[in-house]
């Protein structure tokens, strides 16, 4: 895999992708983005679900997310189950570095696929498990999604208004998340050299993203409350109503752009609000000190002001305000991939840049080339 002017940087790594749906996909996804060539395997009859979930491209009927998270993927069906189709699935086995699988735990050994059989093939595999809860576990058999995750890793019970319910996120968060920690520790394992299961929970990876509650709570019995947009130590913070109807988003999180803000407010020599404690002993007040100051400016106003006292500030953008964004268009963070537009490459290598080739290819598109030539790189 040492290559002295690889066209990327991960040119040459084989990967076999079994998992389904997003999680799965989306760590396999990030290995091809950067050159390694991925080998999508999906079940004959129905192939991966993720096909048909919405949202649908209407040109051709296929999931748009499909198209994305399978991106510069090769595809084949294979049924793991059938003895002639299992006896090609371990030769690809055999000159592969990575496979990933999302199945429930135990659901691989079942069919004679479990890591003592791989590793006999090939001892320095990195078999990349992504599951619910883990390869062990009380919850391991239970059956895992990305919003039972977010669920009980303390995600929801943060996530809201005070007097509100706990919110799961509007976005798939858990899944992309898990991709990106599936990614990264897949490399982690690769770097070793050593053939090694590497074993990846929803759970844990939404649990990680918590930040120190874990301490928190051990240290003094205290729980982070729903603060809506809050945070408990950053005062103020959240989105606020601009004059002209339009929502802008501020941040106070480091104490000179606090003290910035603070004067911008007008209470600049308040001693009250020169620290985080102090500024969080008497958040209703700043906060709404903050929301009445956007309510009397424009967002244009609000960001012009922010901008020139260099406080961190930013327009409330969906996806229309985004397609049109000087910056987002610089950074091409929009790209077509074939005919589709999508998100671009999430890190820029300056020496050995990813790749986008393809969208997510049509089931078995690649089978014939692979069943006779299997992997095209060595």
């Amino acid at each position: 895999m040492s290559h002295s002017a690889p066209p990327t940087a991960l040119h040459g790594m084989r990967v076999l992708d079994i998992s389904t749906v997003l999680a799965g996909p989306n760590c396999a996804r990030y290995l091809a983005d950067y050159g390694a060539e991925v080998i999508k395997v999906e079940r004959p009859d129905t192939g991966d679900s993720l096909r048909n979930m919405a949202w649908k491209d209407p040109r051709d009927g296929v999931g748009l997310w499909w198209k994305l998270a399978n991106r510069n993927k090769r595809t084949i069906t294979l049924d793991l189950k059938d003895l002639e189709d299992k006896e090609l699935f371990l030769e690809l086995v055999k000159d592969a570095h990575v496979v990933v699988e999302n199945f429930r735990p135990g659901a691989l050994e079942r069919l004679g696929l479990g890591p003592e059989v791989l590793h006999a093939i090939n001892p320095t595999l990195i078999l990349t498990r992504v599951s619910g809860f883990g390869q062990t576990g009380p919850y391991a058999q239970r059956p895992g999604f990305a919003s039972i995750a977010e669920s009980m890793s303390g995600f929801a019970a943060v996530n809201g208004e005070a007097d509100g319910q706990p919110l799961l996120p509007a976005i798939a968060l858990t899944d992309e998340l898990t991709g990106i920690v599936g990614a990264f520790a897949t490399m982690v394992a690769l770097y070793s050299g050593v053939g090694q299961v590497v074993d990846i929970s929803l759970l844990e990876s939404m649990f990680h993203i918590m930040g120190p509650v874990a301490s928190l709570f051990a240290l003094t019995g205290e729980l982070q409350p729903r603060l809506g947009s809050g945070l408990p130590y950053t005062v103020p913070r959240g989105t606020y109503l601009c004059a002209d109807g339009l929502w802008v988003g501020i941040s106070t999180s480091s104490d000179s752009v606090a003290q910035r803000v603070m004067s911008l407010l007008g209470v600049g020599d308040d001693q009250r609000f020169k620290s985080f404690d102090g500024r969080a002993a008497h958040r209703d007040e700043l906060e709404t000190l903050m929301r009445e100051w956007c309510a009397q400016r424009t967002r244009a106003e609000v960001v012009q002001l922010f901008e020139a006292a260099e406080a961190a500030v930013g327009p409330v953008m969906n996806m229309a305000d985004i397609a049109t964004d000087p910056h987002f268009i610089f950074r091409e963070a929009v790209t077509l991939v074939g005919e589709t537009p999508m998100q671009n490459l999430i890190a820029r290598l300056s020496k050995t840049p990813g790749e986008l080739r393809h969208e997510g290819r049509p089931q078995d598109a690649d089978g014939e080339e692979i069943r006779k030539n299997g992997w095209s790189t060595t």
